[in-house]
C-alpha cells in the first residue's frame, strides 16, 4: 500500500513538468484533477475522461463512462429540427403578410376602453377624500 502510494506520488511528480510544457501555440493536452482513488485525466482534445489508480506498483488509467454518441445524436437531432423549423418559417412567411396590423376598428375598440376605464378611475379618485384633510 505504502509502495502504491509513493508509485502514485512520483507519477504525479513526474507528469506535472511534462504536462506544463505546452506544444507551440496549444495548450497543455492533458489535465489531471486528484481524488481520493488516484487522479482523473481530461483529454482537453477529445474531452474523454479517464480514471487513473495505482494497484501494486502499476499505474492504470481506465476510461470513465461516456455518454458522447447520446450526445452527438441529440444534437444531430436538435440541428435537423431547428432546420425543419427555419425552413417552414420561412415558407410561411412567403404565403402571408409579414406584419399583421390590427384593423382600426379594433384599435378605436381597445382606445374607448381605456378612455372609459381612466375616466372611472378618475372619478373615483374624486370623490373618495382623505380623512386627514378637515
Amino acid at each position: 500500500m505504502l509502495r502504491a502510494g509513493l508509485f502514485a506520488a512520483a507519477f504525479l511528480a513526474l507528469a506535472a513538468p511534462a504536462l506544463a510544457q505546452d506544444a507551440p501555440g496549444e495548450a497543455g493536452r492533458y489535465t489531471m484533477t486528484p481524488t481520493p482513488e488516484g487522479f482523473l485525466r481530461l483529454d482537453t482534445r477529445t474531452g474523454a475522461i479517464a480514471l487513473c489508480t495505482t494497484t501494486s506498483g502499476v499505474a492504470a488509467c481506465r476510461g470513465a463512462p461516456e455518454e458522447r454518441g447520446a450526445l452527438e445524436s441529440e444534437i444531430a437531432r436538435l440541428s435537423k429540427e431547428n432546420a425543419d423549423l427555419k425552413q417552414q418559417l420561412a415558407q410561411r412567411g412567403k404565403g402571408s403578410r409579414a406584419l399583421d396590423l390590427p384593423k382600426e376598428e379594433d384599435m378605436d375598440k381597445a382606445l374607448n376602453f381605456a378612455e372609459k376605464f381612466m375616466r372611472r378611475m378618475m372619478r373615483i379618485m374624486r370623490e373618495e377624500e382623505p380623512k386627514d384633510r378637515l
